[in-house]
């Protein structure tokens, strides 16, 4: 087991890129530039990639044309539930964070809390289902 950020001594790879299907690439890129103010570094019309201000980068694939790659459909929009991915975001105010969100189209999920691991996070949906969270380290375990 290692930190969180550290490299194991032995890496067999490192992390390069997280991928979500979306219904529709225009509407999920507007979203999360207006939400976090992420640059945009690659836009193909149904993918595009975006950057945040440590370097982390989310693509975002047009959902009908994601198996060209995968050679396997992605599942539809799970509608008012959610899908089996969490985007975990790192911000300097949860509330205003959330607020952002909320104002872009986010569903929230579970407000601001204290959670366990000593982040207060929030829970939101992107308006395909994704969960976005949104937190803030505020104390040791």
């Amino acid at each position: 087991m290692f930190a969180v950020g550290a490299e194991p001594a032995s890496s067999l790879g490192s992390f390069g890129l997280l991928v979500l299907a979306v219904g529709d690439v225009a509407r999920a890129r507007r979203f999360y530039e207006e939400a976090f103010g992420w640059r945009i570094a690659v836009d193909v019309g149904v993918f595009v990639e975006l950057e945040g201000s440590n370097g982390m980068r989310v693509g975002l694939y047009s959902r009908k044309d994601f198996a060209q790659n995968t050679t396997a459909p992605a599942l539809p929009s799970p509608g008012l539930g959610t899908t089996s991915t969490e985007l975990y975001v790192r911000v300097e105010s949860v509330r205003d964070a959330l607020d952002r969100l909320v104002a872009c189209g986010a569903r929230v999920l579970s407000p601001p809390a204290l959670r366990p691991w000593g982040d207060q996070v929030a829970y939101a949906t992107d308006p395909d289902g994704n969960v976005v969270a949104v937190a803030r380290h505020v104390k040791e375990g």
